[in-house]
């Protein structure tokens, strides 16, 4: 049984606390927030959980195997890198780190002391993604023209990150876990219209070497919430509505074929494929659950999780180089390579 430590008990951490509460294989043992309202929250819904007041006193207990960190993004690395070297295994939430140096070290002191360090890229663990990534892999989409992402609604504006961090770092965690290549190059584009608060929109494309290109439309202030992503492939397509009660992924039997014609390519015709459309069966467990187990399991077997520090690393990569688009009014980055080697 892993005994787990929460850092941070204000908006996802108590989901977290939960979920390690639930989860088979572990135990939450302790719950640090500065904040003597939400320790005693904390202290009202687990009372058997020890409560600090400081991180640095969870981490020093002995008690405590694993920490989980739910913290703003600017203190991920020092918590992060403190648990580590105390010899506590790490889950911490997206984005691993403000950049991808800080990801980088946090990567190669997990290796050096053989810890396991998971980033909490929590859609990657739902049915809906999960599920996607199974018709991908077998081929049943086919080779991939795009991945067309709509991400918007209104608030919450966040004070140390923009929307590109808040919410883009999603897409990213899902196309880094969805597809086995790399973008090679993005661009970023965006606007803040709120005085003091950072950009609140962003249109980001990405491009890979295979000639696929994925976008993603992310907005904090926008009338309607969409969660939809569509998702084409020569053999099929699918779009993926994360509000849908039921039903979030479908699969559409339709494109366009290419009729050649080899005595004259002036003759290429197009025609329209118009088949079935259906919605494959999901699990109802939760997400958060799953990955929580994930974790603990990673941790009893000594393996690799899915959203390693690795993954977290390349999440953090494309954001830095979203960011310098951004600056450059969208001038194309190129994504550098030698991190994703290590």
């Amino acid at each position: 049984m892993i005994s787990i430590g929460i850092i941070g008990y204000g908006y996802w951490g108590p989901n977290l606390a939960r979920c390690a509460a639930e989860s088979d294989g572990c135990r939450l043992a302790a719950i640090a927030d500065f904040s003597s309202a939400a320790r005693e929250r904390a202290g009202k819904r687990y009372p058997a959980a020890k409560l600090y007041s400081s991180w640095q006193d969870l981490i020093a207990d002995p008690k405590v195997d694993a920490v989980v960190i739910a913290t703003p993004v600017s203190t991920h690395y020092e918590i992060a890198l403190s648990a580590l070297l105390a010899g506590k295994h790490v889950l911490v939430e997206k984005p691993m780190t403000n950049t991808s140096a800080q990801a980088l070290r946090l990567i190669e002191e997990a290796s050096k002391r053989k810890l396991v360090l998971m980033v909490d890229h929590t859609f990657v663990f739902t049915p809906a993604v999960q599920k996607i990534r199974d018709l991908i892999v077998t081929g049943k989409v086919g080779d991939i023209y795009y991945y067309d992402s709509t991400r918007i609604n209104l608030g919450l504006f966040q004070h140390d990150v923009n929307v590109v961090w808040d919410l883009a770092v999603h897409d990213l965690a899902i196309l880094e876990y969805l597809f086995d290549e790399r973008p090679t190059a993005m661009s970023a584009s965006g606007a803040g219209h709120i005085r003091g608060k950072p950009e609140n929109m962003a249109h980001i494309s990405l491009f890979f070497p295979s000639g696929m290109v994925a976008y993603l439309n992310v907005n904090w202030l926008a009338p309607v919430k969409i969660r939809q992503t569509l998702i084409a492939g020569t053999k099929r397509m699918i779009v993926y509505n994360d509000l849908e009660p039921s039903e979030k992924v479908k699969v559409y039997d339709r494109g366009v074929d290419l009729n050649e014609s080899p005595e004259d390519l002036r003759k290429l015709l197009v025609s329209y494929r118009t088949g079935d459309m259906w919605s494959p069966q999901l699990p109802l467990k939760e997400a958060l659950l799953t990955e929580l187990e994930h974790f603990s399991e990673a941790i009893s077997a000594g393996t690799e999780p899915i959203t390693s520090g690795i993954s977290g690393l390349n999440v953090v990569s494309m954001l830095e180089s979203a960011a310098t688009s951004l600056s450059r009014r969208g001038t194309p980055i190129e994504i550098g390579l030698m991190r994703r080697a290590s």
